[in-house]
């Protein structure tokens, strides 16, 4: 038995959208799983925000002695896990180390010609090619490496990669990762048919897409939720693919009583109405969709094979459905002008996305735009010696400047923020009974987003105040929400309106008489009508907390006095 530490390593930079990077791949856990299962010893680390604490790193790898390193590589965390593979060879030289993930697969021979510290790479899918390399390594059987398919080494030349692996055919042959850990991020498929010029995926996986059972899936689910998860991300490349194997999903989310939200993300060209609809009421709030530009130019170079119509369409039953639609945009493309932008920002009006992520073009290992690049440029792998996490395009290309497209992203994000309020406002929702307890939980997510959350700090946007209190009263013309009364009482509480908050609150109590905020709310509405002792009484009833206990004490002193 071997005792295995599988990580995943921090990155150079930090990141406006912390959410995108903070979660450990899906892959660390399935490997976790398929070395549990064959009674390893081991372990999982997150150490995405680890790169400001190397003492934390050091202390870790010391105490827990592990025989084996494993790391999830991407390109942007290369540098972190060559780092720690240092730090660990330092402390023990005979220790193991081994990348794997998209960024070390495509960059193996320029890794371990570079790296003394690494190892072993593990090639495309990890799970079966892991699960040997440590089974020879358990039993100090180093003399064959070239036997297992899958890997790349040092040999006496130089670097070496054995023959590839074949894809796991049947998904559910693997251990189910949910036996062991807990994790909210998770994936029904891996792999998509497209063939996106930016993107890493078909030259990771191929571009036929293999699927979990729809039972295997929502058996993970329920293991995961019935441990307290109630929260998910569907990280399929597009969840939707198979209309009727997506629709089982969520009937089985359905049947077994899984009260999670959850998203997802799909095409424009792949959704219709009873998909939304499924999707909806098994607890999808958020579909994201890559949009990328307006510019059909633009979007043909990026071998995006979506039309203006289709996005227009999937946005719009995406919001008549209760979900928010989210848009990917990329800007600083080959041929981007302000013409190009101009599209983009008439895209945004017509498709009305009520969340949205700009990024700039990047240029990754394993991609048609890397390939492109490197035959340009005569350039080689060499390139990544730099500390560096990507390649924007716009630097490979003397007609754009990162001032002129850094004016671009601006001019993009407040247009979209700019709007949102609007686009907010005139949200029209299907007329369907059976989802009118979904619609109203669905604006008041998306009002609580204005009063409390991503967009409440937000000054390009405008009218947030009054678009929350909009989609609150719009959320209770629906179904009686709890998210919408407490969210109309914070308002009228913070408009001084404190008679209307006092009806508010006290309808509310009287629907959902277990809220403690709720009754918080109650107990400031009647010190702020100096109804001391009212306040005293409900506060009193509220589980104790350092607010509580500053509003008790104004209780005690006004009635003091």
């Amino acid at each position: 038995m071997m005792k295995v530490l599988l990580i995943y390593p921090f990155f150079l930079s930090s990141r406006i959208h912390v959410e995108e990077i903070q979660s450990p791949p899906l892959g660390l856990y399935y490997i976790g799983a398929v070395l549990k299962d064959k009674g390893h010893d081991v372990e999982i680390l997150n150490w995405c925000d680890a790169g400001d604490n190397p003492d934390l790193v050091r202390k870790t790898l010391i105490e827990k002695q592990p025989d084996l390193l494993g790391f999830s590589v991407l390109n942007a965390n290369r540098w972190g896990a060559i780092s720690i593979a240092k730090l660990a060879k330092e402390i023990n030289p005979a220790i193991k180390t081994v990348f794997g993930g998209v960024g070390a697969t495509f960059l193996w021979e320029h890794l371990l010609r570079h790296f003394p510290w690494l190892d072993f790479v593990v090639l495309g899918e990890g799970e079966t090619t892991f699960e040997e390399l440590v089974g020879r390594l358990d039993k100090g059987d180093t003399t064959d490496i070239s036997a297992i398919d899958g890997i790349a080494f040092r040999g006496p030349g130089g670097p070496v990669r054995n023959p590839p692996r074949a894809f796991i055919k049947e998904l559910d042959s693997l251990p189910d990762p949910s036996r062991f850990f807990d994790f909210d991020h998770l994936a029904s498929s891996r792999g998509c048919p497209w063939q996106c010029s930016f993107c890493g995926s078909p030259m990771f996986w191929g571009r036929k897409v293999r699927f979990h059972s729809p039972v295997y899936f929502v058996n993970q689910l329920e293991r995961l939720y019935s441990r307290g998860t109630s929260f998910f991300f569907f990280s399929d490349d597009t969840f939707t693919l198979k209309k009727d194997r997506a629709i089982e999903i969520c009937c089985l989310i359905i049947e077994r009583k899984l009260n999670i939200t959850w998203f997802a993300i799909s095409r424009a060209d792949r959704v219709d109405g009873e998909i939304l609809e499924w999707m909806r009421r098994a607890g999808c709030t958020q579909i994201s969709y890559g949009v990328e530009s307006g510019s059909p130019a633009i979007r043909t170079y990026l071998n995006k094979q979506i039309e203006e119509e289709s996005m227009v369409r999937a946005f719009a039953l995406t919001r008549r459905y209760g979900i928010l639609p989210r848009a990917y945009f990329i800007y600083g493309s080959p041929g981007e002008t302000r013409s190009t932008i101009q599209e983009s920002l008439e895209l945004i009006d017509k498709i009305r996305p009520l969340g949205a992520i700009f990024y700039i073009l990047d240029i990754y290992p394993g991609t048609s735009l890397y390939e492109t690049y490197l035959k340009n440029t005569g350039l080689t792998d060499k390139i990544w010696l730099d500390p560096i996490e990507d390649i924007m395009y716009f630097e490979t290309d003397s007609s754009l400047s990162r001032e002129l497209v850094l004016e671009y992203g601006k001019t993009l994000r407040n247009h979209f923020w700019e709007k949102l309020s609007s686009f907010a406002q005139s949200i029209d929702l299907i007329d369907l009974p059976h989802l009118y307890p979904h619609h109203a939980d669905f604006l008041s997510r998306l009002a609580m987003t204005f009063t409390h959350g991503e967009y409440s700090q937000n000054q390009a946007i405008a009218d947030r105040e009054n678009t929350a209190e909009i989609l609150f009263q719009k959320a209770l013309e629906y179904h009686d929400d709890h998210r919408a009364y407490l969210g109309l009482t914070i308002l009228k509480q913070r408009q001084g309106k404190y008679e209307e908050s006092l009806v508010l609150v006290s309808r509310g109590l009287e629907l959902f008489p277990e809220s403690d905020s709720l009754r918080m709310c109650l107990g400031i509405t009647y010190i702020n009508l100096k109804r001391f002792e009212e306040a005293l009484q409900c506060l009193s009833l509220c589980r104790h907390s350092p607010q509580v206990e500053h509003y008790l004490e104004i209780c005690h002193k006004a009635l003091t006095t």
